[in-house]
């Protein structure tokens, strides 16, 4: 199994924490609101023997800086594109879940000679309105305090219970640090607030056009991307595929990583 290492890297005044594994074509990783680049590892792990990946905590997320403003689709983007460069491996394939894949078309949009193409998972434009709604409210409600890593992992359990106990560990370990005490999520609940506003700008028209490959990654039983938010997706792009996952809802990286994997792989390989 190839290892997972780890630095940090400073681009457009940011600090960045990094996770590399593998050699071979150049692949991102991007994760999703409130997570981190841990989450990405089951994946990294399985993609490794073939390609070069590199996951990183974005903006406001992990241990990264936390700046006060900046958390547009552009900002997030721009991330991207500077940490691609920075690496010196471009271009990538930019595989994003969430929040994430929203970054990734933008970036695609904005440099087409930085990003080679791109896999969207769980996220598309055209989500609707109540979704974004329940996630801003979930996200400024997240700071809390907790008293040990069990009460965490009992907590993710039942907000997410189609996570394996793996991944819940994982996610127990990984986004929350020690404070006051207790423990107390990595991420910043006034960035992530931000972030959620930020997923409101319509990014359909970098949708409409990006220029490079593309695939979309769905979660069969997905409470963010409804039937009639992918259909209105596929309006604009029938030329895109898109594939379901079983038994996966919004969190297909961590429900389901060896589909995952296996996708990506069979995807950037082509």
């Amino acid at each position: 199994m190839q290892p997972i290492a780890h630095r940090q890297i400073e681009a457009r005044g940011v600090k960045f924490y990094v996770s590399e594994a593998g050699s071979g074509p150049f692949i991102v990783l991007l994760h999703g609101m409130m997570s981190s680049m841990a989450v990405w590892h089951p994946v990294m792990r399985a993609l490794a023997d073939k390609f070069r990946c590199v996951a990183f905590d974005q903006r406001g997320h992990g241990l990264n800086s936390k700046p006060a403003d900046g958390y547009t689709a552009q900002d997030y983007a721009g991330d991207v594109l500077a940490l691609i460069e920075a690496l010196g491996a471009g271009p990538a394939v930019v595989v994003g879940h969430s929040l994430g894949a929203r970054n990734a078309i933008v970036a695609a949009g904005m440099n087409q000679t930085g990003v080679k193409a791109v896999v969207a998972i769980d996220y598309v434009p055209f989500v609707e309105k109540e979704v974004l709604d329940g996630l801003e409210a979930r996200v400024a409600a997240s700071d809390r305090l907790y008293t040990s890593r069990a009460e965490i992992e009992s907590d993710i359990h039942a907000r997410l219970p189609k996570l394996p106990p793996e991944a819940v560990r994982l996610r127990a370990n990984t986004l929350f640090g020690e404070a006051d005490g207790g423990f107390r999520q990595l991420a910043s609940a006034e960035a992530m607030v931000l972030a959620t506003r930020g997923l409101r700008e319509d990014f359909t028209d970098a949708f409409r056009s990006l220029a490079c490959p593309a695939l979309i990654l769905c979660g069969a039983q997905s409470n963010v991307v409804s039937e009639h938010a992918l259909e209105a997706t596929r309006g604009v792009r029938p030329d895109i595929p898109f594939v379901r996952v079983p038994d996966a809802d919004h969190f297909v990286i961590e429900e389901a990583p060896s589909f995952c994997a296996s996708a990506i792989a069979d995807f950037a390989g082509r």
